[in-house]
């Protein structure tokens, strides 16, 4: 239930939606296995997982989770190119003439045909935190393509979604090289031993530094020399450690025993309950983490 990591979304207006009304919107979309000859299937799947239930949205504090899962075909490049080979060599061969751009490609189409039947599958699930107070919408994801999934099935299930990405107004490469120079970042964000400095210029490196402080003449070097912090290892208020990265999503979050521990006087047989509990507990820190880190940033840029 714990997310992992962040792509961070602003809703550019208020988007107000009624648990039972957003369940309906959803249920078009349910996740259905993929066919033989399906390559990829996608659909909205229960929230909390379906030893808890089956219902497509929970509510937490005002909260919404969703989830989705994508079954995609494996059909390794490598097998497929192999095929392909073999028969533009037996045409050509036959026929006396080089393979035409459109016989190849339905020789490509009728191998796919031919394979997917026989296709490994693999199954990814990505939820998303709805936070309409917060105008916030937190994929689980570290990969904003699969963020950008789940956004465009949700905006299919319910018509429009006013959604921009999440950017405050000082550059965040800026900010976190200022919080790296003086080590302070303020409202309750410490500064770890984590970080990556980039070169803006085309043909720039970059450097990771891990382990190491931060304040060290060296770094303060390549700072002065012009490279600004891509990534850097955040604590907040010694409840949550994570990754900020330069596009405002966040990676690695652990979240720490003390918060951890908040819920463990709840039955861990009682399975709706435990991930009720973590879920809303989830809510209230993300609710109090996600406006310090923007009011550090001098708040959302509203321009985007």
């Amino acid at each position: 239930m714990w997310f992992k990591n962040i792509q961070p979304y602003r809703l550019t207006k208020p988007l107000s939606l009624a648990v039972e009304e957003l369940e309906q919107q959803l249920e078009a979309l349910t996740f259905t296995p993929a066919t033989s000859q399906e390559i990829s299937k996608l659909g909205f799947v229960p929230a909390l997982g379906p030893k808890v239930g089956q219902a497509l949205v929970h509510e937490a504090q005002g909260n919404l989770l969703i989830a989705i899962e994508k079954e995609e075909k494996m059909l390794p490049a490598s097998v497929i190119r192999e095929e392909l080979e073999e028969r533009v060599a037996q045409l050509e061969n036959d026929e006396g003439r080089p393979a035409r751009k459109a016989e190849k490609e339905a020789m490509k189409e009728d191998i796919i045909a031919v394979l997917l039947p026989r296709a490994f599958s693999r199954r990814k699930q990505v939820r998303a935190l709805i936070m309409p107070k917060q105008q916030l919408i937190l994929v689980d994801s570290a990969s904003a393509s699969k963020a950008e999934e789940l956004l465009s099935l949700l905006r299919q299930a319910i018509g429009s979604l006013p959604v921009a990405p999440l950017m405050p107004n000082t550059l965040p490469e800026e900010a976190m090289a200022e919080w790296v120079r003086s080590g302070k970042v303020g409202n309750g964000f410490s500064v770890l031993e984590e970080a990556e400095l980039k070169s803006l210029a085309e043909s720039g490196g970059s450097i990771k530094v891990k382990d190491l402080p931060l304040d060290s003449d060296e770094v303060r070097a390549y700072l002065d020399g012009g490279l600004l912090v891509s990534k850097l290892g955040l604590d907040w208020s010694d409840s949550v450690s994570f990754v900020l990265n330069a596009d405002m999503s966040l990676k690695r979050i652990k979240f720490s025993d003390v918060v951890l521990e908040q819920n463990e006087e709840i039955d861990k047989e009682d399975l709706a309950a435990r991930l009720d509990a973590d879920l809303s507990l989830m809510c209230g820190e993300f609710a109090r983490l996600w406006p310090a880190l923007l009011e550090t940033m001098g708040g959302i840029d509203d321009t985007l």
